[in-house]
């Protein structure tokens, strides 16, 4: 079982939480402490050390993030809650951040438990914090890419094309790099959106401004040397938007 702590200070929240993970998970997830505040949360974190986090990031006085600083003891699972809106949801998806939007739906609760069990690593990254805080405050123009090697931190104009395959999405990159990824290309289309990009293929994701040529017939040539076909349903509106871009 995951020795749990929920850090909420809305006592309603906490009690939703539990209540919730009793029915979803009642054979994983043992709540042993609830926390409101910084200071709270980061004695609770130290002396428990606990196997997953719960955390709201907006705490009495004070944020999630401030206890993250805080702490001695990494070694967990984090999951922030958070009321937000899709801004601060795609800061969450650009640093490969685990979250839970509120109200919490109870399957989506499930998945995310279910999520970690398939995750080796407990320490989150401060890299993936960095980011996430960079992202809250502005657009987003660095992505983080998670692979079984390390976390590669990557700005969005360094991606000339993606190209996916069953389930694994590979990165191609300014530089030669070839960052491989074990999600499919679907959970980054919401995030590698035009103008900068465009999914011209079912397998294919590309960086408009890496293309050197293309031709009525579907083929797009890009500065990498690579060719990549356009599907015949994305044509006209791949074609629409080259036309804006000129």
């Amino acid at each position: 079982m995951y020795k749990t702590i929920i850090i909420e200070d809305e006592q309603r929240i906490r009690e939703a939480l539990s209540i919730m993970l009793e029915m979803v998970a009642p054979e994983e997830i043992q709540i042993i402490a609830y926390a409101e505040s910084v200071e709270e949360a980061v004695k609770l974190i130290d002396r428990m050390q606990p196997d997953l986090v719960f955390m709201d990031i907006m705490l009495q006085n004070g944020t999630g993030f401030d206890v993250l600083k805080q702490i001695s003891f990494n070694s967990f699972h984090l999951i922030f809650t958070t009321a937000y809106e899709q801004h601060a949801i795609n800061a969450f998806k650009y640093s490969a951040i685990d979250y839970l939007l509120k109200p919490i739906d109870p399957d989506e609760l499930r998945t995310a438990i279910e999520r970690i069990s398939l995750l080796q690593e407990r320490v989150l990254e401060k890299q993936q914090l960095s980011e996430l805080q960079n992202n809250l405050t502005k657009t987003p123009d660095r992505i983080i890419l998670p692979t079984q090697e390390a976390m590669y931190v990557v700005k969005l104009e360094q991606i000339t094309r993606c190209e996916t395959s069953g389930s694994y999405t590979t990165f191609f990159l300014t530089d030669g790099r070839k960052i491989m990824v074990s999600k499919p290309l679907k959970n980054y289309e919401g995030l590698l959106e035009p103008p900068m990009f465009f999914r011209v293929h079912q397998s294919h994701l590309i960086n408009v401004n890496s293309i050197i040529s293309y031709s009525r017939e579907g083929m797009v040539h890009m500065n990498d040397k690579s060719v990549v076909p356009i599907s015949r349903g994305k044509k006209e509106q791949f074609f629409k938007l080259m036309k804006e871009e000129i």
